[in-house]
């Protein structure tokens, strides 16, 4: 009845531990298979995105490029537009190309060559047009002193006339080279308030620290108590006009101007544009920047400037057709007021 061997027992008994072992052996290797799968797809993945996140910056950063190079070139033609109204000789930069090839130094020894026989020329005309009249009116002279006597007294009076005449000249073409009044003798900067308090003595008037991107803080006096509470000014990003002569209000030297939007009943301080920091220049397109170190109050320059200084519709800040801008970074804005005076 019991037919089952001893050996035979043994030998199940052995076999269903080993059935068990196997199948979770697989289970584990299959797991792992998957799981490095997984892991490689994940990185795959990874990859492709660091590379299109590299390639999308790239991008960006040529798009920005091409943009400065724009900027860049069109600010070099206006300001060679003006040396050469103003006479200015203009002498070609070689290009690298150029000056690998060999050509490139030649070709500015051309120009200089060329450029100064002008200059060379004109002297000496007028030199010649002096002595020719000089000649005119001596030789009535001789026929009437014919003894050869007095003819070196002919030769010592080099009258100092001609050498009055030279500077005069000289001193126009100073003046030539003096730039126009326009808003390009201003120099605005991005400044950001660090200090501000009422002024002792008046109580329409704050003091304010201004960092301007230079060694140490400019005070400035602004007439704003009526217009901006004082906690809207502390940290506060403006526009400061920096070349105005330092003139004390109230017993305090104001070094700088906010410049602001204003109307009789409101006053909004100009803002310049999202990532400007302090120092950053303040361009107005159209008007090269060629700024005073310190305005002359006898010139009148900002007097001048200033009825021309006005917001537009889309509340820029503009002198005349051009607009406030700081370069690559977006134009100076009032909050609100719209087409009003800028001061």
């Amino acid at each position: 009845m019991f037919s089952i061997t001893l050996g035979s027992l043994v030998k199940r008994i052995v076999a269903i531990p080993r059935a068990f072992k196997m199948s979770d052996l697989e289970r584990i290797l299959s797991n792992n298979k998957a799981a490095e799968e997984l892991l490689n797809s994940l990185k795959l993945e990874l990859k492709t995105i660091k590379e299109e996140q590299v390639q999308r910056k790239i991008a960006e950063l040529k798009v920005e490029n091409d943009s400065l190079r724009i900027q860049v070139e069109a600010y070099k033609k206006k300001l060679i537009a003006l040396e050469v109204a103003q006479g200015k000789v203009q002498i070609p930069v070689p290009t690298p190309e150029e000056v690998l090839a060999g050509a490139g130094p030649a070709s500015v020894v051309v120009k200089t060559e060329t450029a100064a026989p002008p200059a060379a020329a004109a002297a000496p005309v007028k030199v010649k047009v002096e002595s020719s009249e000089a000649a005119a009116t001596k030789p009535a002279q001789t026929p009437k002193q014919p003894n050869e006597n007095k003819q070196p007294k002919e030769k010592k009076p080099k009258k100092e006339k001609p050498a009055g005449e030279g500077k005069q000249p000289a001193a126009a073409s100073a003046a030539a080279e003096e730039p126009p009044i326009d808003v390009g003798r201003l120099d605005m900067r991005v400044g950001r308030i660090v200090e501000v308090s009422r002024h002792p003595d008046a109580d329409s008037l704050y003091v304010e620290k201004i960092d301007c991107g230079e060694a140490n803080p400019r005070t400035v006096i602004s007439g704003l108590v009526k217009f901006v509470p004082i906690e809207q000014m502390q940290n506060r990003m403006v526009v400061a006009l920096c070349n105005l002569k330092p003139a004390k209000m109230r017993g305090i030297l104001s070094e700088a101007m906010v410049m602001c939007a204003s109307t009789p009943d409101k006053v909004e301080i100009l803002a310049p544009p999202e990532g400007a920091v302090p120092g950053d220049l303040v361009h107005v397109e159209g008007f090269p920047r060629v700024p005073d170190a310190v305005m002359n109050p006898k010139k009148k320059i900002f007097e001048t400037v200033a009825p021309d200084l006005k917001t537009n519709g889309q509340l820029v800040a503009c002198y005349k057709e051009g607009t406030f801008v700081v370069p690559g970074k977006g134009p100076v804005k009032a909050q609100t007021l719209a087409n009003v005076q800028v001061k």
